[in-house]
C-alpha cells in the first residue's frame, strides 16, 4: 500500500483546497451532506458525450432492449473537462480531477503540473481500511483506473504503472491489460523480465485469467486479468466464456461487500472512447449499452445495500459524435472547385438519423479492416460484416483509397456506417463538450448543476469518509 506523506486535512484545509481547486461558494453551499454512505462506487464512460448517450437509447430501443437507458432517470448535471493546461482534456488529466480533485496536465497519471504525486481518494480509503477496487475493459493500465492507483509523469508508461498497481494493495483488479504483467519470455512486453502474476500470488492476490476461474474466487484479493490488451469489443464477441462489464460489475460487488470499513470501486465502460476514435458508431453504441448494463448492477446493489451512492461520468467526449448531419447528394459537388468543403456549401440537412443501420452492424470497424486486410473481398465484408446493403461504387473506392493504413481504413468503413445512418463525426480525437453527470443513493443531493471535473474528485473524497491530501510517495 502505497505511504500517505501529508498530514490529515482539517474541514478548513479542505475549504481552502476547494477554494485552491475553482469551486464557486455556491458549489461549496450545496455539499451538505443528509447522511454519508457506507460506500461509493464511481461510473466513468470513458468518451461519452450527450450524443452518445441519445443515440445508445435509441439503438436499445431499437433492438429490443428497453424503452431508455438504465441510467436515464439519475441525470442531474453536466461536467467541465478542461485540464489545468489544455481545453481539451484527455483521459489521464481527467482521470486525474477525478482521484484526486486537482487539475494536471494532459498525460499525467496523478502527479501535478510539477511532476510531483498527488493522493488518490483510493489511496486514502486504503489508508482508512476502506475496501477498493477497480474494474475496466481496457488494459488495467490504462489511463483512467491508472490515475487511481499510480503515479507517473507519462501515461505510456503501463509497465511501472502495473507495478504501482500490485504494490498499491487494491482488494480487486479486474479488466484486460496482462501484457504488463508479464516478461517477454511470458508473452508479455515487460523487459525486466518479472512475472507480476507471481509476484501478486506472493503479495496474496489469486490471478484469475478467464471468466470460469473469476466465478469460482470466493474471497480475498484477486487480479483478474482476461487478455492480453484491452478487453474486446462487445459487438465482436462470440465466446460464451466472455466476462463482461455487468459481470465483472457484480462480481466486484459480491467481492467487496460487507466490508467492515466500507468500500471505494471504480468501474470504466473504457472501449466507447476507443470505437469513437474510430468514428465505429456501432461499436461504440454497443459499449455503452454495456455501461449502462453494469450501472444497473450498481444501482440495483445501491438500492438493496441502501448505503451506497454511485455517481457516474465521462472523462470527456470522443469523437465530436451528433444525430443528425448534411448529406451531399452524389454528384452534386462533382464540379466543385473546392471538393473539401463540398459538404458545408452543398450538402442538405437531413431532419432524421437512422439507428436501424447501426444496428445492422455485427462487427467493429477493426475486425472488419482486418479482415479486407487480411485479403477479404471488401464488398462481402462490407454486406455481411458492417450491413451495408449493395456498397456503391464510391464507397468501394474510399475503401480501396485507404490502401493497407488500418487506421484510414477503420475511418472510412465508419464514414460509410456514418453516412447511410445520417450521424456525423467531427474528429478522431477528443473535444471539449460538457459531459453528462448522474448520481443515485445518499449523498447524491451535493451533486447538481454544471460543475468542474475536480469537484467530483472532492466529493469522493467527502463522501468517502476520507480527508484531501496534497501528497503522496510511489510504492
Amino acid at each position: 500500500m502505497m505511504p500517505i506523506l501529508s498530514s490529515r486535512s482539517t474541514v478548513g484545509a479542505l475549504l481552502l483546497l476547494l477554494f485552491f481547486t475553482g469551486c464557486t461558494s455556491q458549489e461549496n453551499a450545496s455539499s451538505t451532506v443528509d447522511r454519508r454512505p457506507a460506500n461509493v462506487i464511481l461510473f466513468v464512460a470513458d468518451g461519452a458525450g450527450p450524443a452518445h448517450f441519445t443515440m445508445a437509447r435509441e439503438m436499445a430501443r431499437h433492438m429490443g432492449l428497453r424503452d431508455e437507458l438504465y441510467i436515464d432517470p439519475f441525470l442531474i448535471g453536466t461536467v467541465r473537462t478542461h485540464s489545468a493546461v489544455e481545453r481539451v482534456t484527455d483521459s489521464a488529466s481527467s482521470a486525474t480531477a477525478y482521484a484526486t480533485g486537482r487539475k494536471t496536465y494532459n498525460g499525467a497519471i496523478a502527479v501535478d503540473t510539477l511532476r510531483e504525486p498527488i493522493q488518490t481518494v483510493l489511496e486514502a480509503a486504503e489508508a482508512d481500511g476502506i475496501a477498493t477496487g477497480l474494474v475496466s475493459t481496457s488494459r488495467i493500465t490504462h489511463a483512467t483506473p491508472a490515475s487511481f492507483a499510480a503515479h507517473v509523469p507519462d501515461r505510456g508508461m503501463e509497465d511501472e504503472i502495473a507495478l504501482q498497481m500490485i504494490g498499491q494493495g487494491v482488494d480487486v483488479i479486474l479488466g484486460g491489460g496482462a501484457r504488463h504483467f508479464l516478461p517477454l519470455s511470458d508473452g508479455g512486453v515487460r523487459e525486466d523480465d518479472r512475472n507480476l502474476f507471481d509476484e501478486a500470488e506472493n503479495a496474496g492476490y489469486t490471478v484469475v485469467e478467464n471468466g470460469a476461474e473469476l466465478a469460482a474466487h470466493e474471497s480475498g484479493p484477486v487480479l483478474g486479468l482476461f487478455s492480453r490488451d484491452h478487453m474486446p469489443y462487445v459487438i465482436d464477441v462470440a465466446s460464451e466464456d466472455h466476462v463482461d462489464l455487468a459481470g465483472l460489475t457484480r462480481k466486484a460487488l459480491e467481492l467487496l461487500d460487507g466490508h467492515e470499513e466500507g468500500f471505494f470501486l471504480l468501474v470504466e465502460g473504457s472501449r466507447i472512447d476507443h470505437a469513437s476514435h474510430d468514428n465505429d458508431g456501432p461499436a461504440a453504441l454497443r459499449e455503452l449499452i454495456a455501461y449502462d448494463d453494469a450501472f444497473e448492477v450498481a444501482r440495483a446493489f445501491a438500492e438493496r445495500n441502501g448505503e451506497t451512492l454511485v455517481i457516474a461520468v465521462a472523462d470527456h467526449e470522443t469523437g465530436g459524435l451528433t444525430a443528425g448531419r448534411s448529406v451531399v447528394q452524389e454528384g452534386a459537388a462533382a464540379n466543385t472547385p473546392v471538393p473539401g468543403y463540398s459538404r458545408s456549401l452543398y450538402g442538405s440537412g437531413v431532419y432524421a438519423w437512422h439507428p436501424e443501420v447501426l444496428a445492422r452492424s455485427s462487427s467493429s470497424t477493426e475486425a472488419a479492416a482486418r479482415s479486407i486486410l487480411a485479403g477479404q473481398d471488401a464488398g462481402s465484408v462490407l454486406q455481411r460484416d458492417l450491413g451495408i446493403d449493395a456498397p456503391t461504387s464510391e464507397e468501394l473506392a474510399a475503401v480501396s483509397a485507404a490502401g493497407s493504413n488500418e487506421g484510414r481504413l477503420k475511418v472510412v468503413l465508419g464514414e460509410i456506417i456514418a453516412r447511410r445512418a445520417v450521424i456525423g463525426w467531427t474528429s478522431t480525437g477528443h473535444t471539449a463538450v460538457d459531459v453528462n453527470l448522474y448520481a443515485y443513493g445518499p449523498g447524491s443531493e451535493v451533486l447538481s448543476g454544471n460543475v468542474d471535473n475536480t469537484r467530483i474528485g472532492e466529493v469522493l473524497f467527502e463522501m468517502a469518509g476520507v480527508e484531501v491530501g496534497e501528497a503522496a510517495s510511489t510504492p
